[in-house]
């Protein structure tokens, strides 16, 4: 048996999350019917988080384990061609995309190595980090409708990043959870930083990107802490009112959560 971990980038938008699930399309359950083929036994993958429907990653890990013969630079390669992610070929038939893929090029292995046995992309990760983005335009532009959150208003980055000193260090985040995720047996988590920058971005809009690094992070926990930094970027909260929003470890006083689309898994720390 050998070990090895994924990295893993992929566009969200025609995805239902990482999680296998029935019937429905997700990261997880393409990863493991394109492994199953390629290494001719079933394959079982191990995330380092259970991303969203519409949530996207640049750096999302995985581990599995199996009696596997190809060397790890292969499997790298033999997936990304099932899905349609390898070299352009000229005339190259598609026949060895899995049937049902759906559009091809929107989950690719950027990289496959062999790890000792005993370790879990999950469990060994030692933090994670998150970036957001956001575009404001003139008008709404429709081919960035999946990879950004569009709004008419462009928060102050200077009041954000104010803001953000409030959510920064070892602190219970209870007021940035959602329902409807895994119990957990703490909300004690550690931000390590956020970074607030804007640049221009097309014909008078400007992006906003927003940069969280932590050592782990709750259900819908980035994205509420963005939708309260986006309230107080537009002056519907103070600095001190979301300070007294996770004080109160009530979500009802934080603010929004974000769109999913937005989000992006950046990278896991090992």
């Amino acid at each position: 048996m050998k070990n090895f971990l994924l990295t893993i980038e992929y566009n969200g938008a025609n995805f239902h999350g990482w999680q296998r699930q029935p019937r429905l399309r997700t990261v997880q359950g393409e990863l493991e019917a394109a492994l199953s083929v390629v290494c001719r036994t079933e394959i079982s993958v191990c995330g380092a988080s259970r991303t969203d429907a519409g949530v996207h990653a640049y750096g999302q890990r995985a581990s599995f384990s199996g009696d596997v013969g190809i060397p790890a630079e292969r499997l790298t390669v033999a997936l990304n061609n099932m899905f349609g992610c390898g070299a352009v070929r000229t005339g190259a038939p598609e026949s060895g995309r899995l049937p049902g893929i759906g559009r091809p090029g929107d989950l690719r292995v950027a990289e496959t190595i062999r790890v000792p046995d005993g370790f879990h992309a999950r469990y060994d990760a030692k933090g994670k980090k998150y970036i957001y983005r956001i575009l404001t335009a003139p008008q709404t532009d429709v081919f960035m409708r999946d990879v950004c959150w569009q709004m008419a208003e462009t928060p102050d980055p200077h009041l954000m990043s104010d803001a953000a000193r409030h959510l920064t260090g070892t602190m219970d985040f209870k007021a940035f959870q959602s329902s409807g995720g895994y119990e957990r047996e703490t909300t004690v988590r550690t931000v390590h930083g956020i970074n607030i920058g804007t640049a221009p971005a097309g014909e008078g809009g400007r992006m906003t990107v927003i940069e969280v690094r932590g050592d782990g992070f709750l259900y819908n926990m980035v994205r509420i802490m963005v939708g309260t930094l986006v309230l107080a970027g537009i002056g519907r909260m103070s600095a001190d009112d979301v300070r007294r929003a996770a004080e109160s470890l009530d979500r009802r006083n934080a603010g929004p959560t974000a769109p999913p689309q937005g989000l992006y898994l950046a990278e896991v720390y090992y």
